[in-house]
């Protein structure tokens, strides 16, 4: 007889090549951000939403930070109504693990504007979403249904200047949805950095 593990205790390397599908509701969740306050996912019923698994350490991260490309996407969006979540897995002595202090200097440093930024060193929100990079985005619509998973952008690099040419499926989903319109890219294969997970 096989014992079945939740999904929250498989291992990294056990998890399918996409990560949940798009179309299926987003799993809930609780995370506390940087600043201490605990954010729901069901406590956004009627938003859009963003998820953005982030590293500092990650050079594929910092393509998109020191560019400005990362922060330009949250104002844009999150004065639109949306809401911009910043998740954190890097397991504690793993490279993007940090304190809350630390997470703090590095948005105001960054002049980043997520509505909050989640720490969740355990991975326990990261292997909900079957994260497996950083970045790896996932748009959820109003109905909580996950809506887009996968790459911010179709140029896997590290290439600061690639981000002038790259086409970005974040923006497409949430302008498509926005607009009513099905999602014509809803899955690709996300880029960048292993997710820094605890075991």
């Amino acid at each position: 007889m096989f014992l079945r593990l939740p999904p929250v205790l498989l291992s990294f390397a056990a998890l399918p090549l996409f990560a949940i599908t798009p179309g299926s509701q987003a799993p809930d969740f609780k995370g506390t951000d940087s600043n201490g306050v605990t954010h729901m996912l069901s406590e956004y019923h009627g938003k859009y939403v963003v998820l953005e698994w982030a590293n500092q350490g990650c050079p594929y991260d910092q393509k998109h930070y020191l560019t400005g490309n990362m922060e330009t996407l949250q104002r844009q969006w999150t004065a639109k109504g949306v809401i911009w979540l910043s998740v954190l897995s890097s397991a504690p002595g793993e490279q993007g693990s940090v304190t809350p202090v630390e997470e703090n200097q590095y948005l105001k440093k960054m002049n980043a504007a997520p509505t909050a930024a989640l720490l969740d060193p355990q991975g326990t929100i990261a292997r909900l979403y079957q994260a497996k990079t950083t970045p790896h985005m996932f748009v959820i619509d109003p109905q909580g249904k996950l809506i887009y998973q996968g790459a911010i952008d179709d140029k896997p690099t590290t290439d600061h200047a690639d981000i002038k040419t790259a086409h970005n499926y974040l923006n497409a989903a949430l302008q498509s949805a926005m607009a009513g319109k099905s999602v014509a890219v809803a899955s690709t294969r996300p880029y960048g950095c292993s997710v820094k997970y605890k075991d």
